[in-house]
């Protein structure tokens, strides 16, 4: 069980406004995935193996805005409905909350670094896995503060458990090994990715 740990937690002010916490999650997932250049990113997802179901690549950009919006929406809600709360324990598990969800956020951000800036599929997966974990607990601690707070986490929730299934599908695909994707290309080439589809049309 993880205690409220002031030094690794989010500032309260982050908390208590609501532009400041529902814009936080979207500005830094927004300034990650660009610090990892969408076009390149976009080349790799398209020349890695996939498992079934892989949605095309412009999903991600609006779904994680949405999710990241509702993720700022629960923190804001679940911290000024708990903190103001007369029982100790709810504002006890507010704050307890708060660590969790600074952990769970930071997860978050290093996922794509480690899956497509370093290529770690097994680092990212062990990422992922405890991401979940850690969101799963936090909407059950949040969900104990306020009911809405509880259930605006719930699509990210389901939308990390199918980012885990993904992240192991493409893992497994490609032996856990990202790099062997890259070969040497035309200079004409506008990727260093092989793209399957073409490689199966040469077939």
């Amino acid at each position: 069980m993880t205690s409220y740990i002031p030094s690794i937690t989010l500032p309260s002010q982050v908390f208590a406004q609501p532009a400041a916490s529902i814009l936080l999650p979207i500005v830094l997932g927004t300034g990650v995935g660009f610090a990892i250049r969408p076009v390149d990113t976009q080349r790799t997802y398209l020349a890695l193996k996939q498992p079934p179901y892989r949605p095309p690549p412009y999903v991600f950009g609006p779904a994680w805005t949405v999710l990241y919006g509702l993720m700022g929406y629960s923190a804001y809600r679940a911290w000024t409905t708990g903190m103001a709360s007369f029982n100790p324990e709810t504002r006890d598990l507010t704050k307890q909350g708060a660590t969790l969800y600074t952990i769970q956020l930071a997860l978050n951000l290093l996922w794509m670094p480690l899956f497509f800036g370093f290529k770690r599929p097994i680092e990212a997966t062990v990422d992922i896995v405890a991401l979940t974990g850690i969101t799963g607990y936090l909407t059950y601690i949040w969900g104990q503060v306020d009911v809405v707070a509880g259930w605006a986490l719930v699509p990210y929730m389901g939308w990390l458990s199918f980012a885990t299934y993904l992240t192991v599908g493409v893992g497994y695909l490609n032996d856990w090994n990202l790099a062997d994707k890259e070969r040497e290309r035309p200079p004409t080439s506008n990727t260093k990715y092989v793209d399957e589809e073409s490689e199966k049309k040469a077939l």
